[in-house]
Parts: C-alpha cells; structure tokens; sequence
C-alpha cells in the first residue's frame, strides 16, 4: 500500500490545472520533505536531476524542491512508457508536507496506471535501485488496457456557463428567462435542480458536471445554461468541452478552507475555469468592479464583454478600447456600450422588477450580467427586454429575494449564505422598511463554514437588524453540533454588543418566531437554504400574499417617503 498516495481523483473535464480532463494526485511527501538534505540530494540525482539544493528540512525551499522533484518523476515514467512529452502541474499545499500533481489524460485506464506509478517511485525513497524501478513502473503502464477516453461533452447547442461568489443562480435563471421570452426550448442546471422550459425535470445539486449532462440530454433542447460551482470543477471538472458565453459575476470569500482552497485569491482562480474554455468567438462576461473578476478576460480566448453599474467605470473604458463591449446603467437605463456604434438603452433599471426600482445593487449587476450573457449569444433585443422585465422574484427566482405581505408587514426570504449575500439581504431589508419599523433576521449557516465566517455573519446580523436569532440548517450541519455554531454566531454577535440571540432547530422555527413578534412596519427576513418550501407553504397558511412586481415598487416607494 503507497504511503505517499493521499487521493487519485480523475477528473472528467476542463479544471483548475488544465482544460480539458486531468488525473490529480494528491501526495504526502513527508520522506522527502523531513528527510537530511544529503539523501534528499540523493535521491534527486538517482532520478536523473541535476544539481539541486534541497534546503531546510520541513521548510517553504525543501517543498518546492519536492515540487521539482515530484514534476521530474512525472516524466520520467512518461517516457519509460512510451507516453513522450507530457504536460505536468505541481503545486504546493499550505501543508509543506503535501502536494497536487496533476497530468492530462486521454485513457482513463493508463492514466490511472501512471498515478499509481508515481506514488510508487515516491514511496521508494531511498531505495538503491531507482532507475531500475522507473523502467519497471514505466512497462506496467505500457502494457496497461486503455480504458475509457473521457466522458466530456461536446455541445451541438450553445452553451452559456455561469459562476461567481454570489448571483450565479438568479443570473442564470434570468439568462435561461431570456432564452425562452427568445422562443426557444431551454435547459438550465443548477443547484437546485435540472430544469427544461421552467419545469423542475430531475431535483437536487447540478451545479456540477453531471448537471451539464442532464441539461444537454433534453430532447430538442436548443439552448443549455450551466451552473457552475466552485465544487463541481474541483471535484470532477467541467462536463462540456467548451461554451459560447461564460458568466463570472464576483469573487468573494465563500467556502474557504474546503478542497485545498484557502484564500479568495485561489478561489477566483476555480471560478476562471470556465473563461478558458469559451469559443474565440464567444463572450466572456466579467464584472468590471471586481477586480480579480476583470482580471480573468486575460485568459479567455474569447472576446470580453463586461459589466459594471459605472458608466465611467476604468474597466469599460479598457474594454472598450480592447474592442469589447459593456453593459451599464446610463441615466437609469441598462445601457449597451460597444466604440463602434451609439449607447443603445434596453430598459429602465425601475422596470426590472428583480432590481427593486434598483434598490437592489447585486441584482442590477445580475441584471446586466443576463442581458450581456443574452445579447452575446444572439440573441434579440426584443427578448432581453421582454425577459428581464418580466422576471418576477417568487414566480421565477425561488429563494432569492422572495417576498410576502403578511398583517402589515413584510417577510423575505433568501439564501444570503455568506457576508457579501447577507449585506445584500440587509440592503433590501431597509429599502421596504417604513419609518418606525424594525428589522428582524433568522441567521444561519452550513456546518462546514469557518469560524471567521460564521463569527462575521453574526455580527453583520447583529449590527445591522434590531432583532437577531438563529435558524438551524438542520439537514446541512455536516457534523458539527448545533450548539458549536450558536457559540460562534453569539461571539459575532457579542461582538457588535448584542447577547441576548435565541436558537431554533430549523429555519422555518426561527421564522415562526420572530413572526410571532412581528408588528405592521417591520421587516422579517430568512437566511433560507433548506425550508423554503415549508417557509412558503407555512407563510400562506397564515394568510400571506406573495408580492407582485407592482407590490415591491410600491413598498420602495413607500420607504422612501
């Protein structure tokens, strides 16, 4: 059994290392790492290296000779089995002593062959016969079955893929919304589920690239949108080859500490997969007021189109001049921006009811990112405009931003999972809120986030509303006890001088609660990832109207006076 060998994972498509199907291994190369800077130069120099200088044992220089090391075997098994050159990344992990090599594949079978032959020419350390295991290791893989070739798709329908920290599935929605209000038959996966021409076809997380599959499956599917996570392509990849339009809405910190990504920095290098896999003449649409976003047009082989609600923004100037195009608001119209041609206005930003009379800033930028997406794929002016303005927060977006008329005051539900969502959550909380009001919030989280992440959204909570309390995620507390979250979200809370914070078992007892409190003029909201559909079922039970476009124009304007 390999001591070195921590995970082989095969993965199916385009991915953080490369675009197209790749095998990662992740190593513990802790004999190399640990081991006197003698033996290590030793052993690098029986492989064939040159001269090498280990450095300290256990240290940042000894890791990354590990890296050159562990790059080097890569090649040399390649070469014993008759694979030639091959493409090969090493990177560290925040452990020194671990590693990711990754390799492109075109046989499953062999590919596995060769991980298991690296593991194994790194789990000789110190052996005295290393050449002579490296010809060994290079034949078995020679002589290994091909296997399978990967399973990624090739789309025969234009694809659209969005990702992004916050937005993505509303984007999505909203792009898939489009597509129909166009006249055509659209499949759109997610994670909420595998829709085609807005019915729920198969329920559950498609954000992957099993989603992608399902959504190209539909019979006479004549437009596909994606939705892509951040987990789905660290796992297995991305499931199509490429995509005509690629969507990056923001990158901010979300699930960090989870798959070997630590910092925001590494994340928006996850999300930039699908950029690279976009057409040369297809679109990639960036957020021009995150820069890390922005930054991600540099890899596309596609064209940019970008976004941003700054008609003057640096980035639409610099996309312009490049030969791209920009969406904007231009004296409160979603305005298209391209150096050939006159601004061309679509509509105002107050007739797109998800923008609540552009109360809402994230979904003015979702807006614009769904219009850029549409008008990129072909689509007609008449559609964009008929489908951003007809989108309806309940009907259309389940569990983003839905809102219900209940005894005089209003309750919202929404994801808001992390601190970016909930500030936008809060920002709509106040913009309904009539004088005297209070604001009220179900918090809630993910058993898997951490503390720093928790401990924050307790405060924001906290700071921002006059009543607090926490609403378990029941089915998503992946094995951590209930009482340690309320621990942290009370010290956040705490924080900012609020201690008196209720706990409930679920979200919709947290509702149910704070409801009971509730007098005409307050503003209740949930941060709903598990029971919306109890919450919804519940609030109409007790005689809540959903809120009409119309309804939420009112109520703005109603706040503001």
């Amino acid at each position: 059994m390999s001591t070195s060998l921590v995970e082989l994972r095969v993965l199916d498509g385009a991915n953080l290392y490369f675009s197209r199907a790749a095998v990662k291994l992740t190593l513990d190369v802790s004999a190399l790492v640990d081991a006197p800077a003698p033996a290590a130069k030793a052993y690098a120099q029986a492989l064939g290296l040159g001269a090498t200088r280990p450095g300290r044992i256990g240290s940042g220089f000894r890791q990354r000779f590990a890296i050159r090391v562990a790059g080097h075997v890569v090649r040399r098994i390649a070469r014993e089995a008759g694979i030639g050159r091959i493409g090969v990344r090493v990177r560290p992990e925040s452990d020194n002593h671990r590693l990711v090599v990754a390799f492109p594949w075109a046989h499953e079978g062999r590919a596995r062959a060769l991980g298991a032959a690296i593991a194994e020419v790194l789990d000789a350390f110190g052996s005295d016969d290393l050449p002579e295991l490296i010809a060994a290791v290079g034949q078995r893989v020679h002589d290994e079955p091909p296997g399978n070739v990967p399973p990624t798709i090739r789309p025969k329908v234009p694809v659209v893929a969005v990702t992004g920290t916050n937005g993505k599935t509303t984007t999505s929605r909203m792009i898939a919304h489009i597509g129909r209000a166009a006249g055509l038959h659209v499949g759109w996966s997610s994670t909420d589920g595998v829709y085609f021409d807005g019915e729920l076809v198969k329920y559950g997380d498609f954000s992957g690239p099993s989603g992608a599959g399902q959504v190209l499956s539909q019979p006479g599917i004549q437009l596909a949108v994606t939705e892509t996570a951040r987990g789905g392509i660290l796992r297995r990849g991305v499931g199509v080859v490429s995509n005509d339009v690629s969507v990056v809405t923001n990158v901010t910190a979300d699930h960090l500490g989870l798959g070997g990504i630590d910092t925001v920095d590494q994340l928006a290098e996850v999300k930039a997969v699908i950029t690279h896999i976009t057409r040369p003449r297809g679109w990639c649409v960036v957020n021009g007021d995150d820069p890390r976003t922005f930054a991600m047009r540099l890899g596309s082989p596609a064209k940019c189109w970008v976004f941003s609600r700054d008609p003057d923004s640096p980035s639409i100037r610099a996309v312009l001049d490049e030969g791209g195009r920009a969406t904007t608001v231009l004296d409160g119209f979603i305005t298209v921006l391209d150096q050939a041609t006159d601004p061309e206005p679509l509509l105002k930003v107050v007739d797109v009811p998800m923008t609540l009379s552009g109360l809402s800033h994230y979904n003015v930028e979702n807006a614009l990112a769904a219009a850029s997406a549409a008008l990129g794929l072909g689509l007609p002016r008449t559609a964009v405009i008929e489908g951003l303005s007809s989108f309806a927060p309940n009907e259309n977006n389940p569990g983003r931003m839905n809102m219900y008329s209940l005894r005089g005051f209003t309750v919202v539900i929404d994801l808001a999972h992390n601190e970016a969502g909930l500030e936008a959550l809060l920002e709509i909380m106040n913009g309904v809120r009539v004088e005297g009001g209070r604001l009220m919030l179900a918090l809630g989280s993910p058993g898997d986030r951490a503390d720093d992440m928790v401990s924050a959204l307790g405060a924001i909570g906290a700071r921002g509303t006059d009543k607090v309390a926490i609403g378990h995620k029941s089915e998503y507390l992946r094995g951590r006890p209930p009482s340690e979250l309320e621990a942290v979200f009370r010290e956040g809370a705490a924080s900012v001088g609020v201690e008196d914070v209720p706990a409930y078992p679920t979200e919709l007892e947290a509702a149910q609660a704070l409801v009971r409190e509730a007098r005409a003029g307050d503003v209740v909201a949930v941060m709903s990832l598990q029971d919306r559909a109890s919450l919804d079922g519940w609030l109409r039970s007790e005689g809540a109207t959903v809120d009409t476009p119309e309804d939420l124009k009112n109520k703005v304007e109603r706040a503001q006076h």
